[in-house]
C-alpha cells in the first residue's frame, strides 16, 4: 500500500462489473504520477480479468479529479518535462491508458465534485460518460498555457461542435447540465447518485453476451481515437509545456495570483 498522500487506485470485481477508483480525497483525487502509472496497470487488469465485463471509474470523497498533481508534474525541471512523452503530465502518456487495450471491455465514467484538466480528460477518454448534475468542470488547460486541443478533440470526437469550440478556448467552468445538452454526457445524475447510475447501467451493459459488446465497443473506439490521434500527432511539435507562458501560469497559480503578462512565447 502506498502512502496515502500520495493516493492510490482500488480495484475490486463484483456481478461481472470492476470498480476502479481514485483515491487521494485529501487532495480532490489530483492525480501523481505514481496513481497515473497505477491507474494503467488497473486498467490493464480489468482487461485482462475474466471475471469482469465492464468497469466502473469513480473518484473517492468530494471530487472525481481535479487534474494533475502540480507540484509533482507540471512544477517538474525542464528537463524532466521535455523528456515526458505526454505533453499534459509527466510520465505514463496518458492518452494510451485506454489504447492498449485487448479486449475493449466498456469503461463509464462516475463525475461529481471537481471534475478539472486531466481529470476531465481521463473522463472523456472512457466509453461512456454519467455526471453529478453539481459536478464542476473545466479545461483548465487553456488558462494553464497547455492548450485544450486534447480536450476539443475529445468533445468533437462526442459530437459537441461549437460549444466545445467555446469552452476550450475560454477554459471556463461548466456545470453537468450544460455539457448534457452540448451531447458530452450519456446521463446527468441527481446530486449524489452518479456513482449508483453508473453501475446501474454498468449491470445493463454486464447482463449482454460479453463477445458483442467488446465488438461494438472495439469499434466505436478506433473511429472515436482517429480524430484524437490525428490533433496529438499534429500538435506534438509545439511543446507548450516548455515555453515561458506555461511556466508563469503555473508559478501564478502556485502563488495565487493573477497570471501575467504573457510572451507569446
Amino acid at each position: 500500500m502506498q502512502d496515502l498522500d500520495q493516493g492510490t487506485i482500488e480495484y475490486a470485481v463484483s456481478d461481472r462489473i470492476a470498480r476502479i477508483e481514485i483515491n487521494r480525497p485529501a487532495r480532490h483525487n489530483a492525480l501523481t504520477l505514481a496513481q497515473i502509472r497505477r491507474l494503467g496497470e488497473e486498467l490493464d487488469r480489468f482487461d485482462a480479468d475474466g471475471e469482469a465485463d465492464v468497469a466502473v471509474l469513480s473518484g473517492r470523497g468530494k471530487s472525481f479529479c481535479s487534474g494533475a498533481d502540480i507540484a509533482e508534474s507540471q512544477m517538474a525541471s525542464r528537463e524532466e518535462l521535455a523528456a515526458s512523452r505526454d505533453q499534459m503530465s509527466v510520465g505514463h502518456p496518458f492518452f494510451e491508458l485506454f489504447s492498449r487495450s485487448l479486449h475493449h471491455k466498456p469503461v463509464i465514467a462516475a463525475l461529481h465534485g471537481n471534475v478539472l484538466g486531466l481529470g476531465l480528460g481521463l473522463a472523456l477518454d472512457c466509453d461512456l460518460i454519467v455526471c453529478d448534475e453539481a459536478a464542476r468542470l473545466q479545461v483548465t488547460e487553456t488558462p494553464r498555457g497547455l492548450g485544450g486541443y486534447r480536450h476539443l478533440a475529445l468533445m468533437k470526437a462526442r459530437g459537441c461542435g461549437i460549444w466545445a469550440d467555446e469552452v476550450c478556448l475560454t477554459g471556463r467552468m461548466f456545470g453537468a447540465e450544460e455539457a448534457r445538452q452540448a451531447g458530452l454526457f450519456n446521463a446527468v445524475a441527481p446530486a449524489g447518485e452518479a456513482l449508483q447510475a453508473a453501475m446501474a447501467m454498468a449491470a445493463s451493459i454486464a447482463s449482454n453476451p460479453p463477445l458483442s459488446v467488446r465488438e461494438t465497443n472495439r469499434i466505436r473506439r478506433w473511429h472515436f481515437s482517429k480524430l484524437v490521434r490525428e490533433i496529438a500527432f499534429e500538435t506534438g511539435h509545439l511543446k507548450l509545456h516548455l515555453t515561458q507562458d506555461f511556466k508563469e501560469a503555473v508559478r501564478a497559480m502556485v502563488e495565487k495570483r493573477k497570471p501575467g503578462p504573457f510572451r507569446a512565447c
